[in-house]
């Protein structure tokens, strides 16, 4: 089987609907270029998300419509079969949620 097929059959994090939006505004930040997104890296404590203005060259890349969203390759593997969510509360905090696909 040719490395782009197996590729294709590997799981990999899905969007929904609200991460998306949320995703979209929070790059949207005009001090951010073009192409920015948010990044997903291991930490000590588990994941952490900030925003980054390009993926590493290493990240894997995962863009659904105004969303780019870069994953540390020590991070796909944690995230392989799960869906990102997002919530914002009244305060304009955002908070992301990880569950299974």
């Amino acid at each position: 089987m040719p490395p782009s097929a197996i590729l294709e059959e590997l799981p990999m994090l899905m969007l929904t609907e609200n991460a998306t939006r949320v995703i979209g505004a929070i790059v949207e930040n005009p001090e951010l270029p073009e192409g920015a997104g948010i990044r997903i890296a291991s930490a000590p404590e588990g994941l952490s998300v900030s925003p980054a203005v390009a993926p590493e060259e290493t990240d894997q890349v995962i863009q659904d419509e105004t969303a780019r969203v870069f994953i540390e390759p020590d991070a796909v593997v944690m995230l392989e079969d799960k869906v990102l969510d997002a919530q914002v509360d009244d305060s304009g905090g955002v908070q992301f949620l990880l569950a299974f696909q």
